[in-house]
Formats: C-alpha cells, sequence, structure tokens
C-alpha cells in the first residue's frame, strides 16, 4: 500500500516529461499488423524491440490533432551508444511525410527525473519533448527502423500527461519488468564484445 501511495504522490508531482510505460518488446509490428495508438496526442513512452524488421504504429484520428514524436534508448552505466534508430511520420498510402534520420543525429544522454532512468535521446518530430504541430483527421503510420533493424529503443507520443488509475495500477506491476530487460547491464557487455 506505502508502494501505490508513494507511485500517486510521485505521479503527481512528475514533470512535464512523464509518459505513460507501454511495453511491446518481442512484438513483431509489421506494416500490415502496426500498433495501434489510440489517444495520440496523450504522451505514452513505448518500449520495444526491433525483431529484424521495421516497426509499424498507427494513428487513425477521426478530429485534428497535436502531434509529437521522438526516439529515446536506454543508456546504461559504462555502455557506448550500441544502436541508432530514425522514424518515419507516413500517409494513410505509407508515403512518407516526415523523417527524422537518427544515424546523422548527435544522442545525447538525458536523465529523466520521474522513472530515474538515464536516456540516449534521438531524433524528435517536436520541439523539446512537445509538439509543435498539428494534423489533419485521418490516418498516419510511423515507421522505426535502423540499418539492421535490431535492437532496444524507446518511441514517445504524445505530450499530454494522463495517468487514470488504470495505467498506475498497469504501472506498478510493468515499469520493473521495463527496468529489468531495457537496462540489463550484460547486454551491454555482450554489444561491447
Amino acid at each position: 500500500m506505502l508502494r501505490i501511495a508513494a507511485l500517486l504522490m510521485s505521479l503527481a508531482a512528475a514533470p512535464a516529461l512523464a509518459h505513460q510505460p507501454v511495453l511491446i518488446s518481442g512484438q513483431d509490428y509489421p506494416a500490415g499488423a502496426p500498433y495501434e495508438i489510440e489517444e495520440p496526442e496523450i504522451s505514452k513512452a513505448i518500449f520495444a524491440e526491433l525483431p529484424g524488421r521495421p516497426h509499424y504504429y498507427r494513428i487513425d484520428s477521426p478530429a485534428p490533432f497535436r502531434f509529437y514524436a521522438g526516439i529515446t534508448v536506454p543508456k546504461i552505466d559504462g555502455c557506448p551508444l550500441a544502436a541508432t534508430f530514425s522514424l518515419d511520420v507516413l500517409d494513410a498510402d505509407f508515403r512518407p511525410i516526415l523523417t527524422a534520420d537518427g544515424e546523422t543525429f548527435d544522442w545525447w544522454p538525458w536523465y529523466e527525473e520521474y522513472g530515474k532512468k538515464w536516456y540516449w535521446v534521438g531524433p524528435e518530430i517536436g520541439a523539446d519533448f512537445k509538439a509543435d504541430r498539428e494534423f489533419e483527421a485521418g490516418t498516419y503510420y510511423i515507421r522505426v527502423y535502423n540499418e539492421k533493424n535490431s535492437g532496444q529503443y524507446v518511441l514517445a507520443v504524445g505530450d499530454i500527461e494522463s495517468f487514470p488509475i488504470g495505467v498506475i495500477a498497469r504501472t506498478i506491476f510493468t515499469m520493473p519488468v521495463i527496468n529489468r530487460e531495457f537496462w540489463d547491464e550484460a547486454t551491454c557487455a555482450a554489444a561491447q564484445q
């Protein structure tokens, strides 16, 4: 009970950069069966790992919406940045609208206060972790990829904080798994060999 109370208090005091954590690691989301992003303005941090192919995310909005998307990678002490990632925003016919190129981007370290974790911050479509544009109603896709289509990443979408009780309850159980899978020092040691 104390753990829940502590989490509720920390969420109430969370900075503007807090995202709902979503774990989809180990899943394959090809163009024909993308991960559905509901409520695209609500901030989410989607923890995933590429399975040898790009991941696709779908947004289907009946109304105009403010758009934000950015890529980060968990940063483990003493471990260099092992993989960079890029993202494309595509229209309903999978034609590119915007690209955030992670290959040429100068990734930088950042400490996220709410989760108490370090990240490598990559490219974003937005500015300073916030939306800076509005999209018309319709269907859009986000494609996340890199040269080998492998590695762990975090796709941040939306910039409006929302932590209803169901999300808080899920977070209590999801965060230990995310921390164990994405900040595993053994992964770092294997990448350096």
